[in-house]
């Protein structure tokens, strides 16, 4: 692949992606998920389903722990997560989604669902599967970061 294609991919995978979180963001506050923004979407895809430490959302996120630390307090404050003690360790604390967190994630993901449903019109039904397929196996786990 020449540089010039591979920097033309690189901008097309990247509008795609934020042009999909502005979608999911776009459709949870017209879900009535007023003050959340995409990066507390990236904080809720770690949480759920079982939660997790300030520290390894921090590392999720690629932040530090008193960054996570602040977005959890602004969280917890919106009431869409609460700190719990942690089952297994007792000097750490867990962040797990409250009810209304994750009603707020399920809106994100029928907010994502529209959103790659739309890919439809454009590549087919077999173009998504096989942009998913290649996708998947290009990138197949791990943390998904805000671009902040």
């Amino acid at each position: 692949m020449q540089n010039s294609d591979a920097m033309a991919l690189t901008a097309a995978l990247l509008a795609a992606a934020g042009g999909l979180t502005q979608r999911i963001h776009e459709g949870v506050v017209a879900r009535g998920f007023e003050g959340v923004r995409p990066a507390h979407g990236f904080a809720f895809a770690r949480l759920a389903p079982d939660g997790a430490t300030v520290t390894d959302l921090a590392v999720h996120l690629g932040v530090t722990k008193q960054a996570a630390s602040q977005l959890v307090d602004e969280l917890v404050g919106k009431g869409y997560v609460e700190r719990r003690p942690h089952p297994a360790d007792a000097r750490a604390r867990l962040v797990v989604l409250t009810e209304a967190g994750r009603a707020c994630t399920q809106a994100a993901e029928e907010a994502a669902a529209e959103a790659v449903g739309s890919w439809a019109d454009v590549l087919g039904e077999d173009g998504v599967r096989v942009l998913a397929d290649g996708l998947l196996r290009v990138a197949p786990g791990g943390p998904i970061r805000p671009a902040w």
